[in-house]
């Protein structure tokens, strides 16, 4: 019997010839991966446990990024807490205020995801890696504390889902509405400790910006994890980056899935999603006009490089609406560097956007831009749940970053195509 990419690597990593849906097996990890709101649960437990060191100080990632800059006395205690962990173990990539970004988009950028590797991350959207051809799943801080002391854990091997993704991208269609429709199309359980395993000609069509992004919202369809194939984009993207040898996976032939689902690019739309659940989908011209009163734009799903391009072709030139607040959040520092080179921070004040230093603030509903009652946010990042963003009778809208710029400008959600 045949096996699926997500089946290859567990494989491997468990040091066994083959696996199955539904067994259960340990496996070598090649990253380890916190955040200031995981990690310090993770630290208490670690100690809690009587473990005096880590398994491999060059192969755990602590990225401080949900509350920093810190908001509050128990933020900064947080931090403090990773701070002091990482200089006990001489963590190596150790990310702290000025260095850190938005954890998914960082460590792609900074080379510590290689096709073929297993990560786990005390973090629910971990699964982002799988654009590069990785298996990468979000797991609890207790797991994240057994992986730093051991470089082990344990996993059941999921069932796949197939996705064949055909034909080519319209004009302001991006990665965000790919992944919304398929959200839209199986629903929030659809893919439930399944891998959701992306093929097909039109997989060429997406940049990797796009594939981060779709990799993202695995989780959102209740995912295991989402997976990539390994193609010339994803090599270019690898280059300068990832200097240690890796080793790509293909599906087998004969893998077995559960089910198949097809999606022709060329007959997506701009899709957004409506409160209170990702699956909550509609297209963008069915719900023009709704009131808003802020755009995020930003997050580990749509803070990257060609987001903000998408963005800001829309607002340059234009102004944010009366009333309206836009915040745009680049998602590493160095994305901000890039952002600035080509002018885009600039057209983004300049339409009356206010601009941040990476932070997953607002997305979780934490800071840089919390909701007060009754309003209404469209937002680029990955959840719309009760509450996410603000008191519980806030709502949040998901979209793209096109259809989030464009909504920015009239203050009702809006197709760009009609500016």
């Amino acid at each position: 019997m045949g096996m699926t990419m997500t089946q290859k690597i567990l494989a491997r990593c468990a040091g066994l010839d083959a696996v199955e849906a539904g067994q259960l097996i340990e496996g070598k990890l090649d990253l380890v991966l916190g955040n200031d709101i995981t990690t310090p649960v993770a630290i208490t437990e670690f100690d809690k446990a009587g473990l005096t060191q880590v398994f491999d100080k060059d192969k755990i990632a602590i990225v401080l990024d949900h509350s920093t800059p810190c908001k509050d006395i128990k933020s900064a205690q947080l931090c403090a807490q990773a701070r002091a962990f990482a200089q006990r173990f001489s963590i190596t990539h150790f990310f702290d205020v000025g260095q850190m970004g938005v954890e998914h988009a960082l460590l792609p950028e900074k080379g510590l995801v290689a096709p073929g590797e297993v990560v786990i991350g005390a973090d629910s959207h971990t699964c982002t890696y799988g654009a590069l051809g990785a298996f990468s799943t979000g797991v609890g801080s207790t797991d994240m504390a057994a992986g730093m002391a051991t470089g082990l854990a344990w996993f059941k091997v999921p069932s796949a889902i197939k996705v064949t993704l055909k034909g080519k991208l319209q004009p302001y269609v991006s990665g965000k509405d790919v992944i919304l429709h398929l959200i839209g199309e199986i629903g929030v359980d659809g893919a439930l400790y399944q891998s959701l395993e992306f093929a097909g000609e039109g997989v060429a069509e997406l940049g990797m910006d796009d594939r981060f992004t779709i990799a993202n919202m695995a989780i959102e369809a209740g995912a295991k994890n989402g997976i990539f194939p390994v193609d010339e984009k994803t090599r270019a993207y690898l280059d300068g980056r990832v200097d240690r040898p890796w080793t790509a996976v293909e599906p087998d032939p004969d893998a077995v899935y559960e089910r198949e689902v097809v999606i022709d690019l060329s007959q997506l739309r701009p899709t957004v999603a409506l409160p209170h659940l990702p699956s909550n989908t509609r297209t963008v011209d069915q719900v023009a006009g709704t009131p808003i009163q802020q755009v995020v734009i930003g997050s580990c799903t749509n803070g990257r490089l060609e987001d903000l391009r998408q963005a800001a072709a829309i607002l340059k030139g234009r102004k944010v609406h009366e009333g309206v607040r836009c915040i745009v959040l680049p998602a590493t520092q160095q994305i901000m560097l890039d952002a600035m080179a080509e002018g885009l921070i600039q057209a983004f004040i300049e339409a009356g956007c206010a601009v941040s230093t990476p932070t997953c603030g607002p997305c979780l509903g934490g800071h840089m831009g919390v909701l007060s009652n009754g309003e209404r946010a469209i937002s680029t990042t990955n959840r719309n749940f009760v509450g996410r963003m603000g008191p519980v009778d806030s709502e949040i809208i998901l979209a793209s970053p096109a259809v989030a710029a464009a909504s920015a400008v009239t203050g009702v959600v809006t197709d760009p195509a009609s500016l």
